[in-house]
């Protein structure tokens, strides 16, 4: 018998939820017709945030929202740097690995802000990688 946790007992706060989200962006990245390629987000995810996803009462049937989501702000970030966008703010940027997977110009400037430690942990997965833009890190609790 597999038994799971309970989510409320795997999800500590707001911020591990973002471990959850990086397991489907995985497993969009698997698919030979994916939306989109975040070769980072299953380290990201880590064998927790599979936890976290496996105990979640709704399942699979909300996986399509979260990579929906992934794939039009990607859309809308692409939109805005064709208009001239020289800056992205991301405010609880979480696990987000856009900075590193997608085709931006390296003259952008992204300023990802997020608890210090959700910044550290992603630092840490990331530590090897290098970003395609400029990035910067602010580690601040948006309460």
């Amino acid at each position: 018998m597999n038994k799971t946790l309970p989510l409320d007992c795997l999800v500590r706060d707001i911020s591990d939820t973002a471990l959850g989200v990086a397991v489907y962006r995985g497993r969009e990245s698997l698919r030979p017709d994916a939306l989109f390629r975040d070769p980072f987000a299953a380290r990201l995810a880590g064998e927790r945030g599979e936890r976290i996803a496996a105990s979640n009462p709704a399942g699979d049937k909300m996986a399509w929202v979260l990579v929906m989501r992934t794939y039009l702000y990607d859309q809308f970030i692409n939109d805005q740097l064709s208009h001239g966008v020289d800056l992205v703010l991301n405010l609880a940027a979480g696990l987000d690995t856009r900075p590193y997977r997608m085709a931006l110009p390296s003259r952008l400037q992204w300023v990802e802000v997020d608890l210090p430690g959700v910044l550290d942990y992603k630092a840490e997965i990331l530590r090897d990688e290098k970003p395609i833009c400029s990035l910067e890190t602010v580690r601040l609790d948006l309460i």
